[in-house]
């Protein structure tokens, strides 16, 4: 037996956060105890590893957002949910997360976790991939700034790269430490780790092995013809579309979104890009506005293509859920760490000389519009007013003069700074470091599986569900929300839970449902020989 206390039941009434027991049977299924697999040589105490990881996981389900908040909860009543008198205080909590992340093991971990993710039978697997930039707020790293495009700005943070299955689950994350691209951490990173799951199934000669898809973001050709010889497909936006297709090209088809039928006017062609050939699909939408996406998967139809250029969005509508609910963005540990010294970055002296050229740049050219057009204005101007004018033409051309002869001063300035710098010879005070990974890597994978397993509950019960799209979430979370009384029987080895009734008649309808197919899993309590049994009051 491991060391730390075992969890023990009696008979409880209206434990709160007692409703959150009857989504364990989904976490489990989703790989949260391979954690106590993975992560050990926790220093023995009162709390196993199992205990710890549940507790984190019961904390992000009933949107508690970090260990400090659970002070304004009561610890005992969170503690009968894991079977023991209370759950760690908030010092103890942060200690046995620092001994797990300490063992550097999120890496492992992730590797685990997607392949008990991916299933065994799949003949196609197709990753989203995206970043996702945390705002750093904090004094003690000095991080590179990143355009936030949910804020138009410019702030410090760090790029954290998602990786969703196709429809919208987290699969894994990579963590950037710079500057990185996307193009680049596809290649360097997501397609390396992604290989080493060793879950990649065995394809027919001319099917790509998986296919990635992405936004304009990562458009390189070198990157596509580079995946192409690993037998990786990708599929994304094109850019730089020039050029119109006749709109008597375009073919109707019925598509299924939203459980609703809509219909989609689309067109294919062969193409050819720096010398790869692709496959380009236009979708024609009611404004005559072109969609262009390109492809080099050659197997899939034309309609897939599309439907799965336009399912990107599930990744993004992740991201908002998982901001708003999960608060994801948090880190649960303090501190920077180093990074590489020989690692290469943008010269931030150079950078800021090629934006003070780019804005000059911008003011000289809104200035040239104003004065070629004062220039025809001559033409026909009478000869009395043409003093004024002639001054306004002088003074609009001294301008011009000034910001073209400070563009030549910043241009001459530019050539002496290098554009890259290794961080060895950027000074002291301004190098870059880095956020601590390992802990903030721990509770990405303790949410990603959070979110699968209210994910796959909430998918059983929508069909029972009116509104199963707008309703499901909300029908887990007052699960969640809700007490139950729990009675444990030794003799037969069981543990009932008895949720509470729910706000309206459907819900409970819904949940009773939902309890057929949970009792149905025989779920056993982590740490003990009791089944789960589970039951609502209104019943």
């Amino acid at each position: 037996m491991p060391g730390g206390a075992a969890p023990q039941f009696a008979n409880q009434e209206s434990v709160l956060y007692g409703g959150v027991l009857f989504l364990l049977p989904a976490l489990i299924q989703q790989g949260l105890f391979k954690a106590a697999e993975v992560y050990t040589g926790i220093k023995e105490g009162y709390y196993r590893v199992e205990s710890i990881v549940l507790t984190l996981a019961i904390m992000a389900l009933c949107r508690i957002k970090n260990p400090e908040q659970t002070k304004q909860c009561k610890p005992g009543e969170l503690g009968k949910v894991i079977g023991l008198d209370r759950i760690p205080e908030v010092r103890c909590l942060r200690k046995k997360v620092k001994e797990l992340s300490d063992q550097n093991k999120s890496v492992q971990i992730s590797k685990e976790l997607f392949r008990h993710w991916m299933p065994e039978d799949l003949d196609s697997i197709y990753l989203y991939v995206d970043g996702h930039v945390r705002i750093y707020h904090g004094s003690q790293a000095n991080l590179p700034s990143k355009y936030v495009s949910r804020q138009k700005l410019c702030l410090s943070g760090t790029t954290e790269f998602w990786i969703n299955d196709a429809n919208g689950s987290p699969l894994m994350v990579v963590t950037g430490e710079l500057t990185e691209k996307l193009q680049q951490v596809i290649q360097d990173q997501i397609i390396p780790q992604v290989a080493a799951t060793g879950v990649l199934p065995a394809v027919p000669a001319g099917h790509p092995i998986y296919t990635v898809i992405f936004d304009r973001e990562a458009y390189s050709i070198p990157l596509f013809k580079s995946l192409l010889e690993k037998q990786i497909a990708i599929i994304t936006y094109r850019k730089n579309v020039k050029d119109l297709w006749e709109e008597s090209l375009f073919n109707t088809i019925e598509i299924q979104e939203f459980g609703s039928k809509k219909t989609m006017r689309i067109c294919e062609m062969e193409k050819q890009f720096d010398g790869l050939n692709m496959r380009e699909i236009r979708v024609l939408t009611a404004t005559g506005h072109q969609t262009a996406i390109i492809t080099t998967n050659k197997v899939i139809t034309t309609r897939e293509v599309a439907l799965k250029m336009f399912g990107r969005w599930s990744q993004e509508n992740y991201f908002k859920y998982m901001i708003a609910n999960y608060d994801f963005d948090k880190m649960i540990s303090y501190g920077v760490e180093t990074i590489d010294e020989n690692k290469e970055v943008v010269n931030p002296p150079h950078r800021v000389i090629k934006y003070r050229i780019k804005k000059a740049k911008e003011k000289m050219k809104r200035l040239e519009a104003q004065f070629y057009p004062l220039l025809e204005q001559a033409i026909d101007t009478p000869v009395q007013q043409m003093p004024a004018l002639t001054n306004k033409q002088k003074t609009v051309k001294e301008n011009i003069d000034a910001y073209a002869e400070q563009i030549r001063n910043l241009q001459t300035q530019a050539k002496d700074i290098p554009a890259r710098i290794k961080l060895k010879d950027m000074p002291q005070a301004g190098r870059y470091n880095k956020l601590k990974t390992e802990s903030k890597m721990l509770m990405n994978i303790i949410k990603m599986i959070c979110y699968r397993a209210e994910t796959a509950v909430a998918n059983l019960a929508a069909p029972y569900l009116a509104k199963d799209a707008d309703e499901k979430r909300k029908f887990i979370q007052q699960i969640i929300d809700s007490p139950v009384d729990m009675n444990p029987d030794q003799q037969q080895k069981t543990l009932t839970l008895t949720l509470y009734s729910l706000s309206a008649n459907r819900y409970n309808t819904a949940l009773m449902e939902l309890i057929q197919l949970m009792n149905q899993t025989e779920t056993i309590f982590p740490g003990t020989d009791l089944r789960l049994i589970f039951k609502m009051h209104s019943s």
